[in-house]
Order: structure tokens, then C-alpha cells, then sequence
């Protein structure tokens, strides 16, 4: 017997919304956006007539006037905790994007909601659950990641974090997903639109460089320590960039946002989430970003990670 689509909500309605989760939502099997919120009267329009669902100013009247079964959370990182809050109040378990906020302190609060949210850490479904399948099971390891992209290519609507709050949690939360080791230290150098850091877990050490002002590229790379290369993922560079201008296709995002929408009507079935990371994941990845940012005031010196091995 087929189910009906569980019924969600999306509160914030910038460039992830309109690119990204409305394309998912439509794409995804057993979910379905039927409401978003978003107090700029275009910009909800826009994904509302995307969608075909109903659009409201703010997250308490959507919630007031349709009946869900889920919400998910699209604003900027520094609203996070309140929409999320919001959701919890109203008895639902929400999926917040990445960051889920701003340092991880707001992170362990955004934790300790009841019920307690998932986070929105989509590279897990692409790149992902494809080197999860070429792990060695044991031994020290050795990863290279970088993300980089132009930001002015994507026009964000909402004002810019710096590329440490905008990108590197997609890379250390991925870190310590494929590794399945806590964080120990940390060391990093940053600018606004640049990020280094060298990350210590258990098992591996992990180089990972992020850009805003680049253009775009996805690098995984994963080696024995000091040896053989068992697992590597790359998308983007300049031949991918040609052929899309010369193909059109959807945008990157969309087949990892439906896959994570999935596994969310999973989690709100109480099924099996798959990768869907947990908020006490989140925190784990935020106080790796607070460590850094310790790490580069005091000239990118190696600092520790404190309580980061935080689990559901």
C-alpha cells in the first residue's frame, strides 16, 4: 500500500531554497513541501509558485495555519536556533541546514530540543556514501578535501558568512563521517573568503581547504597514512564548468538534497535515516569551528577540540 507524503514545511526562501529544496522536494519520493515561510514577499512567492504550496510571512503563522509533519529550516545559521525551537514547540522534528548555528554553543542547544533535529549535511548522500563503501576498516588515514566556489555566481540573497561558517563544516562534518573518529585538534589559518585547516582525529589527518572566490571545485581524497590511495571523488574544475555551459543540467545540489530529503521522511517514519546526521553531530562539527577560530588568533597554533565527540 502506497503512503501518502509526509507534509513538510520550509522556513527561509533564499538561493538553497529556490536551487536547491524546492527541485528536491519535487524530485524526492514520500515528502513534499506544502507551506513556506519567508518574510520577503518575492522570495517566498518565487519558491511558493515553485512548489505549489502556500506561502506565509513568518514560521508561527505557518504553523498556526497548516497541518505538518516536519519542517525544514533554510534560514541564515544565526537563525537557526529559534526556527528550530519553534518547530520543537510545535512537537515537530525539524531538519536544519548547515550550520546549524553559528558556534557550538547554539549548536548544543539546538542538541538538547526535544525532539532533537537533524542536520542538513548533504555531501554525506554524494560523495559520501560512495568513499564510505572503500573505507578500510582499520588503520591510520590520511585526507585531502577542498571546496571551493564563487560566491558571487550564486547572488546569495541573505548576507554572506566568511568561507570558515560557509563551507569547511561540509568537510569536517564529512571528515569525521567517513572516518567514524572524534576530532582531537586543530589548527587553521582564515581569511573571509579563505579557509586551511589540518584536523587530528583518532584515525586520520585531515587537510581541508575552502574558497569563496574560486572557481567551483569538490575534492575528496583519502589515503593509507604515508601510502596507497584507497578512495578519491572530484567534481567541478574548468572542463565540467565548459560542458555545463554548454549542457545545461540541474544543478549539483539537487540529487544529494533529494536523497537527505528522503532520508528524513524516513526519520520522521521512524525508520532507518541512513547517513541523516544528528544534532549532536552538529555540535561535534561546530566546536571543531570554534577550535579553529582559537587556532587562528593565536597565529594558527595546534589547539584542542573540546567536548566535540557530542553523539545524539
Amino acid at each position: 500500500m502506497t503512503q501518502e507524503p509526509l507534509r513538510l514545511g520550509l522556513v527561509g526562501c533564499g538561493r538553497l531554497a529556490e536551487l536547491g529544496y524546492a527541485p528536491a522536494a519535487q524530485a524526492a519520493a514520500g515528502v513534499e513541501i506544502v507551506a513556506v515561510a519567508d518574510p520577503d514577499r518575492s522570495r517566498r512567492a518565487l519558491v511558493a509558485g515553485r512548489l505549489g504550496a502556500s506561502g506565509h510571512a513568518r514560521l508561527d503563522q505557518l504553523l498556526a495555519a497548516v497541518a505538518l509533519d516536519g519542517i525544514v529550516v533554510c534560514t541564515p545559521a544565526e537563525d537557526h536556533e529559534e526556527a528550530a525551537a519553534a518547530a520543537a514547540q510545535a512537537g515537530l522534528t525539524a531538519l536544519v541546514e548547515k550550520p546549524p548555528a553559528p558556534d557550538g554553543a547554539g549548536a548544543l542547544r539546538i542538541a538538547a530540543l526535544a525532539p532533537s533535529p537533524w542536520i542538513g549535511f548533504n555531501r554525506r548522500f554524494d560523495q559520501g556514501l560512495a568513499l564510505q563503501r572503500r573505507m578500510p576498516p582499520d588503520g591510520d588515514l590520511e585526507l585531502k578535501m577542498v571546496l571551493r566556489y564563487r560566491r558571487r555566481s550564486w547572488r546569495p540573497v541573505a548576507r554572506a558568512d566568511d568561507a570558515l561558517l560557509d563551507l569547511a563544516p561540509h568537510l569536517i562534518d564529512l571528515a569525521l563521517f567517513l572516518t567514524a573518529s572524534p576530532p582531537i585538534a586543530v589548527r587553521a589559518h582564515c581569511t573571509r573568503e579563505r579557509a586551511g585547516l589540518v584536523l587530528g582525529t583518532t584515525r586520520a589527518e585531515v587537510n581541508i581547504e575552502c574558497a569563496t572566490n574560486r572557481p567551483y571545485r569538490e575534492l575528496v581524497e583519502i589515503r593509507r597514512a604515508g601510502g596507497r590511495r584507497v578512495g578519491r571523488a572530484k567534481r567541478g574544475g574548468r572542463v565540467s564548468a565548459v560542458l555545463g555551459r554548454l549542457t545545461p543540467r540541474a544543478h549539483p545540489l539537487v540529487r544529494s538534497l533529494t536523497l537527505q530529503l528522503e532520508a528524513y521522511g524516513r526519520a520522521l517514519r521512524d525508520e532507518d535515516p541512513g547517513p541523516l546526521a544528528t544534532a549532536g553531530e552538529g555540535a561535534a562539527v561546530m566546536r571543531v569551528l570554534d577550535a579553529a577560530r582559537r587556532s587562528h588568533a593565536v597565529g594558527a597554533d595546534t589547539v584542542a577540540v573540546e567536548g566535540a565527540a557530542v553523539t545524539r
